[in-house]
């Protein structure tokens, strides 16, 4: 299940609003009239977007900055709802998902890089080090037995990471 929307404002038809832009996005959309409603709805649900409505920020300054801290991975999106109808809505949260997608999908890759260049780096050193243990004149038959599996596993993780992913 997805995130919800929380939608802050305090106009009149902004419930009709939540209601057909739920079903257009096919989203819940749920609303805050005021900061005060909003902070709690922030601070005991996550949403993946924060729409606010322009009159509120210019009112109420700080309090628009302490809605913006607490959205967390939310996108914030600050509207004029008394110039932006239900269409045009739609087509804002939907970019702004588009753009949070596009976002989360390239933070994620370069996760995968860096943890996969970190183990790269960690097989490598433990292949080096097992094979230069394996040089010294110094080890029992035993412990060659046990490097030499370390060496071969840590080849075997090598060459897996060297593999082209699907």
């Amino acid at each position: 299940m997805s995130q919800p929307i929380l939608m802050i404002t305090a106009f009149d038809g902004c419930e009709e609003c939540a209601a057909q832009l739920s079903r257009q996005l096919g989203l819940i959309v749920e609303t805050a009239s005021s900061r005060k409603t909003a902070l709690i709805a922030l601070r005991h649900t996550e949403y993946c977007l924060v729409i606010v409505d322009e009159s509120l920020v210019e009112a109420d300054p700080a309090g628009a900055e302490l809605i913006w801290k607490l959205c967390g991975l939310a996108v914030p999106l600050q509207v004029n709802y008394a110039i932006s109808g239900v269409p045009r809505l739609a087509r804002d949260i939907r970019a702004a998902l588009f753009r949070r997608d596009m976002e989360k999908s390239l933070a994620m890759r370069a996760a995968a890089t860096a943890i996969e260049n970190d183990l790269r780096s960690t097989v490598a050193g433990l292949l080096l080090h097992s094979q230069l243990a394996l040089a010294e004149p110094a080890v029992s038959p035993a412990l060659t037995r046990k490097l030499k599996i370390v060496c071969e596993l840590a080849g075997n993780l090598r060459e897996q990471l060297t593999r082209p992913q699907l």
